[in-house]
């Protein structure tokens, strides 16, 4: 396994989290504002944390896994751990300009 530097990594976990959409919204829960930080330590262990739009948002269950399956197939990655919070509330503040001007909100 070649060796990647753990800024390098989290730039790839990044362009992974760009792949998963909110099925609801045309836009990736990275733009979306949905992953507020994401922790990887040298032995290549990531955390995410990561909101939804809503408590009751109908992917609650799923939408992690799916970050957790798909950042897991990232080749350095040994573990990953993703951790739903909802402090702070999500909010459509927390958008990129990105995902606004995609949904019309510029």
């Amino acid at each position: 396994m070649q060796e990647v530097d753990v800024q390098q990594l989290g730039e790839n976990i990044v362009s992974v989290l760009k792949t998963i959409f909110d099925p609801e919204i045309p836009v990736d829960i990275y733009e979306l504002g949905l992953i507020y930080d994401v922790f990887v330590n040298e032995n290549y262990e990531v955390k995410i944390l990561m909101t939804l739009t809503s408590p009751n948002c109908p992917v609650a269950e799923s939408l992690p896994l799916e970050v957790q399956e798909k950042i897991q197939t990232i080749d350095q990655v040994k573990e990953v751990e993703v951790e739903l919070t909802f402090e702070p509330e999500w909010s459509k503040d927390l958008m990129s300009e990105e995902a606004k001007l995609e949904l019309g909100m510029l």
